[in-house]
């Protein structure tokens, strides 16, 4: 992923309502997700919204004539890619908001960017470990535990939705890793390498949805409001709102972009409680605020000195040092 030239201080009128709108549309993914569930088997709502996504990101491609990667290398790479980065973890939310509150999803989607960290320290190789990353992390992981409540026991469906959860985000602690290393680099735009995931995990699904859960059903045997939601999930959570992403990072800089991962828990707290009527133990909040902080301090937003912003230029990857949630 590329940008052009980033002022060091852009107006906040320039991209605090675009901002804004990503934090609903990824915050809102997970009510989307619980609704949909309710009637479709998981890999089919995943393979129902993939497949909206890329058909959203093909016709943004051709109104803006970019193109599809055309390296038989990328596509490759995209196999990895797509996989862990959309079709795992898209089904893992799915399972997991069968057992557990959207708003719990909307927590653990949050603390990717902690798992994230260490599997680019010890794996990939693309970061270092310092001290405040370290308490970065050691936070995150009580947060993590609080928000688990470990000390009520473990065991049930509730506790085993809530792992599922966690699950999704490990997945995304191996793509964005993956992907920064071997494909972030490239040539091609961020949309053009988008779109190209959503379609290896199209095609990824149409192959293993049939064989898990049987042929999908016909969106005509579905209800308004989960073809509604599907819809949502696809054309705005996974399609139109990376292109928002895009110009958030092209506008404000990756590093106030990225910091869209402290407002999507917020929006699937609010939107659960109040259109679902959803409610949480005392500590699954407080946990979430400090997995919060824990994701603060090991991206340096908090307890690091500022800087001079300095310009990115457009062969430079504006990828922040521990990526942001990735897409609910």
């Amino acid at each position: 992923m590329t940008t052009d030239f980033t002022p060091d201080r852009a107006p906040l009128r320039s991209w605090l309502p675009g901002f804004l709108a990503l934090g609903v549309i990824w915050g809102s993914s997970f009510l989307f997700i619980k609704v949909a569930v309710a009637e479709l088997h998981p890999l089919h709502l995943t393979l129902y919204r993939v497949a909206t996504g890329a058909a959203t990101l093909l016709v943004v491609l051709a109104v803006l004539r970019d193109r599809l990667p055309r390296e038989p290398r990328v596509w490759g790479h995209m196999v990895v890619v797509a996989a862990f980065g959309v079709a795992i973890p898209f089904t893992l939310f799915g399972f997991g908001e069968q057992r557990v509150e959207s708003m719990l999803a909307g927590i653990w989607n949050a603390t990717t960017p902690l798992i994230v960290l260490p599997l680019a320290v010890l794996v990939f190789r693309t970061e270092r470990l310092t001290v405040r990353r370290g308490v970065g992390l050691g936070l995150g992981f009580l947060g993590v535990l609080v928000v688990l409540g470990v000390w009520e026991g473990v065991g049930g469906s509730h506790f085993t939705g809530q792992l599922m959860c966690l699950g999704a985000a490990a997945c995304y602690g191996v793509a964005i890793p993956y992907q920064k290393k071997f494909v972030a680099g490239s040539a091609y735009s961020g949309l053009s390498l988008s779109a190209a995931q959503l379609l290896v995990a199209t095609a990824q699904l149409a192959v293993v949805a049939p064989l898990v859960a049987g042929a999908p059903p016909m969106p005509t045997g579905l209800s308004a409001r989960v073809v509604g939601s599907v819809l949502a999930l696809g054309a705005l959570g996974t399609g139109l709102a990376f292109v928002i992403n895009l110009r958030n990072i092209r506008v404000a800089g990756a590093s106030t972009a990225s910091t869209v991962t402290y407002l999507i828990p917020v929006f699937a707290v609010l939107v659960g409680a109040v259109v679902l009527g959803e409610r949480m133990n005392w500590h699954q909040p407080v946990g979430a605020l400090v997995v919060l902080l824990g994701v603060a301090v090991a991206q340096g937003v908090v307890g690091r000195r500022r800087r001079p912003a300095t310009p990115v230029s457009a062969a430079t990857p504006a990828v922040p040092a521990v990526e942001p949630a990735a897409r609910p």
